[in-house]
């Protein structure tokens, strides 16, 4: 072996050998410390702290047997700072502070969050045995409420500020990725001022659709039914695993009266009928998205959809632009803001679960006058080629030519369309443009990598449904002709109102630029504020909910 690899291997083997045995020296932190002597609690407590600190840090949070941490390489250096000593306690009484922010963690559920999530009954058990008079001489005990109160405030200051649910590809709020140097104020303003309620409740987003859904949550909260159901995975991956969960849920609300066994299916198709008679559904004894939606639609999962909804708002910057366009795919509803102001509402059609509709930050760059549509090849391997096999008048049933390379229009039935596929298909298919284009009378462009935008329709009567997940990934909106009335008056264009309008008596084609760029923005969320203080929920349309549910807090 060359001697600079045998060097290198030896210098390796010396890291692992000092790594193994600096952990075995690593002193376990006692359960119990008792310091009779007042002088010396403040340094073995000190001492204490350092040990479950370090303890942490190698353990991946593990502090102890009795507790884990979450945010350890954070805690660690804010003591390190204050040369390990006490932040939320002195001698053997509790600051104020620290009263404060338990009584936070108590109504953590107010701002959308789970007191569990902050080490609430440990830090409830341990406040409790200080009392005691004897306990107040143990410093294992003190450095344990010590550290978790610290963890605890990281977590809380860092979930009001960016939330759980992570960064993504569309997260407007550049401020969400937070260093050392972010939790170091945090502590250094909460012991100037005393109270952590003026400091945390600093760090939540200011925008207006947070803080009305905050504002809402104590009603939800007093009406909710706290009941802990049996939460039933679906689609699911195994099959018995499903049966069970289902089961056990109908037994929980009495549609089946026993659970010591496992239902057959004659048994389970029996109470799902009773349970969809109870709960207005249609009676077919099949457990589809519709049954298992409405038996996971208890209080607690409401609650849950609400923090993820908050987290949402944690994405978006805390100031909005003066002028946009907000899309939310849930509530199938398109809105324009403008200083501040909703001045246009309008109800859209959005894509299917299978071609769903991607969320996207963009600004309109123009609009077209009746508009041709050039269908996407994905759609016509999909959907079209097949039945233009079976019959070469579907094409002209959907007002659909075809051109080939040189733009030049083919005459289908020269076409032997049983040759072609997905690896053969040298054409494309274009809807005429008219009343029967599929893109209605105008098109809004706006950039994006997923070739969708907003426009008319010729099947304006769908708007008339509730559910609207109908297109195939496009957002078609039913007051398109407010949205371009609002374009072109904010735009210095030249291009005027009565010559729209004239194109569009003449089903002209014509494009319309815009000098004052509409920012738009494609949002998912799946409930809002009323009026009235109540909370309205919309469908979980894409799955979404239910994703960052058993990602994020499936253990709440």
């Amino acid at each position: 072996m060359p001697i600079k690899h045998t060097y290198l291997l030896l210098l390796a083997s010396s890291f692992v050998l000092f790594a193994c045995t600096d952990t075995a020296k690593r002193p376990t932190p006692r359960k119990v410390v008792i310091v009779n002597e007042p002088l010396q609690l403040e340094p073995t407590v000190s001492e204490q702290i350092r040990e479950l600190l370090d303890n942490a840090v190698a353990s991946n949070g593990k502090a102890d047997d009795s507790i884990r941490m979450n945010n350890p390489t954070i805690v660690a250096p804010l003591y390190s700072d204050a040369s390990h000593g006490r932040l939320w306690s002195k001698d053997k009484k509790w600051l104020p502070v620290a009263d404060s922010f338990l009584q936070m963690i108590r109504s953590a559920e107010s701002y959308g969050l789970f007191p569990a999530d902050y080490h609430r009954n440990y830090l409830e058990g341990v406040m409790k045995k200080l009392l005691d008079t004897a306990s107040q001489n143990d410093a294992a005990l003190w450095s344990r409420g010590e550290v978790l109160f610290t963890d605890a405030l990281v977590s809380f200051a860092k979930h009001l500020h960016a939330g759980r649910i992570g960064r993504d590809s569309i997260t407007l709020n550049k401020d969400t990725v937070l260093n050392y140097d972010f939790y170091r104020q945090i502590f250094s303003t909460l012991h100037e001022s005393g109270s952590p309620r003026i400091v945390l409740e600093s760090l939540e987003p200011l925008h207006e659709g947070y803080q009305t859904l905050k504002a809402s949550l104590p009603r939800f909260l007093d009406s909710m039914d706290r009941t802990v159901y049996t939460y039933v995975e679906f689609p699911f991956k195994d099959s018995m695993i499903f049966v069970k969960q289902l089961q056990r849920r109908l037994f929980e609300n009495a549609y089946i009266n026993f659970n010591t066994r496992v239902a057959d299916s004659v048994e389970l198709a029996a109470a799902v009928k009773k349970m969809q008679l109870a709960r207005g559904l249609k009676v077919d004894g099949k457990a589809g998205p519709a049954v298992i939606n409405a038996l996971n639609n208890t209080g607690l999962e409401k609650f849950k959809r609400i923090a993820i909804n908050l987290d949402r708002y944690k994405q978006l910057p805390d100031s909005m632009p003066a002028h946009y366009i907000w899309v939310n795919l849930p509530g199938y509803k398109m809105q324009v803001i403008d200083s501040g102001l909703v001045v246009l509402e309008s109800k859209v059609i959005v894509g299917q679960p299978k071609t769903r509709t991607p969320v996207l930050n963009s600004e309109v760059v123009n609009f077209i006058t009746y508009p041709q549509w050039t269908v996407p090849y994905s759609i016509i391997f999909k959907e079209m080629l097949p039945k233009i096999q079976k019959n070469v008048g579907y094409l002209t049933k959907e007002n659909l030519m075809v051109v080939d390379k040189n733009d030049s229009v083919i005459d289908p039935t020269t076409i032997d369309w049983s040759k072609l596929s997905k690896t053969n298909f040298p054409y494309l298919l274009r809807q005429r443009q008219g009343d029967d284009n599929s893109l209605g009378v105008i098109k809004f462009n706006f950039r994006n990598k997923y070739a969708v935008y907003l426009h008319d329709t010729n099947a304006r009567t769908l708007f008339n449904r509730p559910s609207r997940a109908m297109s195939h990934g496009c957002v078609r909106v039913q007051s398109w002709d407010t949205l371009a009335r609002y374009l072109l008056a904010r735009d210095t264009a030249n291009i005027k109102l009565d010559s729209v309008n004239a194109w569009l008596s003449r089903q002209e084609k014509h494009t319309v630029p815009l000098k004052k760029k509409v920012p738009v923005y494609l949002r998912y969320f799946t409930c809002e504020p009323q009026a009235n203080g109540q909370i309205r929920f919309f469908e979980d349309i894409y799955g979404e909910d239910k994703l960052l549910r058993m990602r994020y807090f499936a253990k709440n």
